[in-house]
């Protein structure tokens, strides 16, 4: 296998710089750089030169040997001065050494999930992690990073395999009379896992939402101070406000981090009837954005006129009250009477939706958990015709199996990898 090399850290000046290595060459090509020998592992300060012997910096030089690092193959890591002409000087120094190449994107992730150092649901997580920008989303990330999905899938295989092998057990030894009934606890396996099933393709959505965020959007009749609240709850200028009805057209989105939860706040146009066709396709396309929302905030007294249904959970309240007396309920993105109170609304509604939530955050997840659980399913039904179709209920018991293996990338996968691996960068 080739080794590869990238930089690790981001790009641009800081204090140090993490250069990467990995692959059979990795402390070869690192002690070449040192002009010495170094530990299979360990750490050592060094200065690195250039072919030519050039001095190029002074560094740290971390050894790690396979099986143990984060690829499962020898690595070696170089922190370096930060500068951009640091970096590019001993990247430069790498990419002439034989033998050495330049990684490609999620190259070292994919390395460590085909040493069997992480599964396919670890690899997701960890894409997570490094997108992560709020509290909810980390420890989402790191709950996955952590393999507590796949745990529980194996946990799962487990049951089965256990439940399978009963069966078989009773089909091997047919002519024989066999002293115990394995129908209870065959079906007690079964019910066990399909239940765990269950909750958590139910919780996937919430969970998919932590991970890409929560959308409130705000409506109400035109000229009724959405963008102004807009702009007052993300601090700055987001969306164009003025005195004439209709100013907003398309949709405006801000992002924000409410409570630990990432939250894309919609400003919509406003809800009325007109002859305007190019506010006709901003009023149809609030209407859709609105229906799809996560939760909707109604600014207007009456909820009715903006045709619009109003959901449990959705929050009702009375626009520009610094020109009114409404002392419950108002609000003013003007003033900001009510701001702070309807923050403190919006992410106590979703906290609560949180709760639902399980381990599995993807589509990916949610399509394999129901493969198995429809598989489980047939296999109960056929279990109660008796011994005579056993073979069948194990059947579907080994296709709910290789769709748990599904989940966790054992097989069926690689039609994904490229797609997942695409958006990592080049030094993981």
């Amino acid at each position: 296998m080739d080794t590869i090399f990238a930089l690790a850290s981001a790009q641009g000046k800081a204090g140090v710089a993490v250069i990467r290595l990995s692959g059979p060459n990795a402390h070869p090509a690192a002690a070449g750089l040192t002009g010495g020998t170094l530990p299979p592992r360990g750490m050592r300060v060094r200065t690195l030169h250039a072919g030519d012997g050039s001095r190029l910096d002074d560094g740290l030089v971390l050894t790690f040997q396979a099986p143990a690092s984060f690829s499962g193959e020898d690595v070696a890591e170089l922190q370096i001065h930060g500068s951009t002409a640091s970096v590019n000087a001993v990247m430069r120094s790498l990419s002439d050494t034989e033998g050495l190449r330049l990684a490609e994107p999620g190259e070292f992730t994919r390395r460590a999930l085909e040493n069997g150092k992480m599964d396919l649901t670890q690899v997701e997580g960890l894409a997570d992690l490094i997108d992560a920008e709020t509290e909810a989303q980390r420890k989402q990330a790191q709950t996955i990073l952590a393999g507590e999905l796949g745990a529980l899938a194996e946990r799962w295989r487990r049951d089965l395999i256990r439940a399978a092998s009963l069966l078989e057990a009773v089909i091997d030894f047919a002519d024989e009379e066999v002293p115990t009934d394995v129908t209870p606890e065959v079906r007690s396996l079964i019910s066990g896992v399909m239940a765990d099933l269950q909750r958590e393709a139910e919780g996937v959505r919430i969970a998919e939402r932590i991970r890409t965020g929560f959308e409130v959007a705000i409506v109400g009749l035109p000229n009724a101070g959405k963008s102004t609240l807009l702009n007052a709850l993300a601090g700055r200028d987001a969306a164009i406000t003025s005195e004439f009805a209709g100013t907003t057209r398309d949709v405006i989105e801000v992002r924000m981090d409410l409570g630990g939860l990432p939250v894309t706040l919609l400003d919509t146009a406003g809800l009325r009837e007109t002859e305007d066709h190019v506010e006709n396709l901003g009023i149809e396309l609030a209407r859709k954005r609105a229906e799809a929302a996560d939760l909707r905030v109604f600014l207007t007294e009456n909820p009715t006129e903006l045709g619009v249904e109003m959901l449990v959970g959705d929050i009702q309240v009375f626009p520009k009250s610094d020109l009114r007396d409404v002392t419950e309920g108002g609000i003013s993105g003007k003033t900001g009477q009510g701001i702070d109170q309807l923050i403190a609304q919006i992410s106590r509604v979703l906290a609560e939706r949180t709760t639902s939530h399980g381990i599995a955050t993807r589509e990916r997840h949610r399509v394999a958990l129901d493969n198995a659980r429809e598989a489980l399913g047939a296999a109960m039904a056929v279990l109660e015709s008796g011994p005579d179709l056993y073979d069948i209920a194990a059947e579907e018991m080994r296709t709910a199996i290789r769709a748990l293996e599904t989940l966790v990338g054992r097989i069926g996968v690689e039609d994904l990898l490229d797609e997942i691996f695409s958006s990592f960068c080049l030094g993981k």
